[in-house]
């Protein structure tokens, strides 16, 4: 997943994204245990893509934050 697909999503469309791949991840590193996987490296496709999401998503969390801030500090 590229940064400027995940830029276009919602924060609720992130939010449900991380949930999915994070249940995959789960699925995978359990089924990696028992079993050899026929990809292993769909592992580090998709922590990559789980951290790409968070980074976009707690970037979104601080501008809003330094938004309401300065606005608070406007109306003061």
């Amino acid at each position: 997943m590229l940064n400027n697909e995940i830029r276009e999503l919602t924060n609720t469309d992130i939010e449900s994204r991380i949930r999915d791949l994070e249940e995959e991840r789960f699925r995978l590193q359990f089924r990696n245990a028992t079993e050899p996987l026929e990809d292993p490296l769909r592992l580090r496709v998709i922590r990559k893509d789980i951290a790409r999401l968070k980074t976009v998503l707690r970037e979104r969390q601080n501008t809003n934050a330094r938004g309401a801030a300065k606005s608070m500090g406007a109306k003061s």
